[in-house]
């Protein structure tokens, strides 16, 4: 079942994404995914997930990562490469506080194929301002294969550059 974001963003596509429904593209329990069909290789396409919940818990944005490895374990072998903090310069408009950006190298199976995949994913929390011990966290996801990366990388960085609070203009 496709879900809902705990905030309204507004963001733009880079050229040649399209929007998909989560639920028919086998994304259920994300808000939105956009998939790139230029990158189609054998089967897969690149795609950019948004997903976000909220939080009242203690949870860092570093360990709120470390939740989505352990998720992803479940469907087959992760690897971290690289983890980092990120901040308001890299996405602007979103937060004034660091999130957490990981990449991650995934062996799965896809119609029971072996399938390495590279995800980007970005954590972004935005504190409720009445109740600062309530958050929203929101999870965006570029999946890959390596083949596809080089191909897309700019694009999400692009993507996540015009993520804003819905209702605020881009800078």
């Amino acid at each position: 079942m496709t879900a809902t974001l705990p905030v309204k963003i507004s963001f733009s596509l880079p050229e040649g994404w399209q929007a998909a429904p989560p639920d028919e593209v086998g994304a259920p329990g994300v808000a939105f995914v956009a998939l790139h069909p230029a990158s189609i290789d054998g089967g897969f396409t690149a795609n950019i997930t948004i997903a976000g919940r909220m939080r009242n818990d203690s949870a860092t944005m570093w360990q709120i990562a470390d939740e989505s490895v352990r998720r992803l374990e479940q469907a087959g072998t992760v690897e971290v490469v690289k983890k980092a903090e990120v901040g308001t310069p890299d996405i602007p408009g979103l937060t004034d506080s660091p999130g957490v950006a990981q990449n991650l190298r995934l062996h799965t199976t896809l119609h029971g194929e072996p399938l390495e995949l590279l995800q980007s994913q970005v954590y972004l929390g935005m504190e409720d301002v009445r109740n600062p011990a309530k958050r929203a966290v929101l999870e965006f996801v570029l999946t890959a294969k390596p083949t596809q990366l080089a191909r897309v990388i700019d694009d999400f960085k692009a993507f996540l550059r015009t993520v804003r609070p819905a209702g605020q203009d881009p800078a």
